[in-house]
């Protein structure tokens, strides 16, 4: 090939190239976020999910464009308002972080696709209408799974054996499926274990010293927090409330015994964000949530805080500290 064409030849596949990356829409994805910009799990999250799109072939400014909102934790009505800000931009995808935030999504839009990452149970908040069959626009990921209300009761007795009484928080503002989704097997739990349990719904700090001060002055009391956004954000306050009354806790997710907690045990959370970078790129590429099933959780972590247990008097049987994923020292 003569230089003369081979230079039209390069000129020509450029031509081309640029031509194709202009007929390239740039997708448009919105997201609802559930807690604080600031906290350090969230943004590990977010760099998971663009980690795996980005392992799909989207990467932000090339061919997709994140809005990101941030409500203020825990507050319904900021939820919604974020929600209907990007619902007018008109996003080809939105995605939607726990309960409370896919809520507010819920009652912007019933068109647009919606993946949810978290959210404990899709079926009784309506969202979906089964696991295999979702139904209209929604879909995603769950983060609890049916045997995990038994669990964290048999871990309690397991670190605290002596534990005869639990009360169970929420907030049922941010948690309303709690009542009829956990607390029935928790109470069938806790009588095969010999612990009475009992539901302690929250809305403030003060519900949750209020509550916890009770099982103080009860004998061989105890908590266990649901998992929640409201006892999330405060989950500082809760694992140091414990602390002070001197009260065995568990806790859903990894964050609370970071916090101070006693124990926990919960799904991966990072893991679902990664795997819902999936689902972004399947309805991207044009499927409708309808034909993507809603998917539980399949990575857990259990974790011990022994400098808590050692303030508690307890001793954290050998069994137990070999099936941690981690141990605070």
């Amino acid at each position: 090939m003569r230089r003369r064409e081979f230079i039209a030849f390069v000129g020509g596949l450029n031509l081309a190239w640029q031509s194709a990356a202009r007929a390239e829409r740039m997708r448009q994805i919105g997201l609802l976020m559930g807690y604080a910009e600031t906290d350090a799990d969230t943004q590990a999250n977010l760099a998971a999910l663009r980690e795996a799109l980005q392992k799909l072939n989207w990467a932000e400014g090339h061919n997709i464009r994140i809005n990101i909102r941030w409500p203020i934790p825990a507050d319904l009505r900021s939820m919604q308002r974020s929600a209907k800000e990007l619902v007018e931009l008109q996003p080809d995808l939105l995605l939607s972080e726990i309960t409370p935030t896919t809520a507010a999504l819920l009652q912007q839009t019933r068109t647009i696709p919606i993946v949810f990452v978290r959210v404990s149970d899709p079926v009784g908040s309506g969202f979906v209408a089964s696991f295999p069959e979702p139904g209209g626009n929604v879909t995603g990921f769950t983060s609890i799974e049916p045997t995990m209300p038994t669990k964290w009761l048999q871990l309690l007795k397991e670190i605290a054996p002596r534990v005869a009484r639990v009360a169970v928080l929420f907030n049922p503002e941010t948690a309303p499926y709690a009542a009829e989704f956990f607390l029935k097997p928790i109470k069938t739990a806790a009588s095969s274990l010999t612990v009475e349990a009992i539901t302690a719904p929250v809305r403030d700090t003060s519900d949750m010293e209020s509550v916890i001060a009770k099982q103080a002055d009860t004998p061989n009391g105890s908590i266990l927090a649901l998992p929640d956004s409201f006892m999330d954000v405060h989950r500082v306050e809760v694992a140091s409330l414990a602390a002070r009354y001197h009260v065995a806790a568990v806790y859903p997710f990894h964050q609370f015994c970071e916090a101070g907690g006693l124990l926990s045990y919960g799904n991966d959370q990072i893991d679902n964000y990664r795997r819902a970078a999936a689902y972004v790129d399947r309805i991207l590429r044009g499927a409708k949530p309808t034909e993507l099933p809603v998917q539980a959780p399949v990575k857990f972590k259990l974790v011990i805080n022994q400098r808590t247990a050692n303030a508690l008097g307890l001793t954290v049987p050998p069994s137990l500290l070999a099936r941690a994923d981690q141990v605070i020292e």
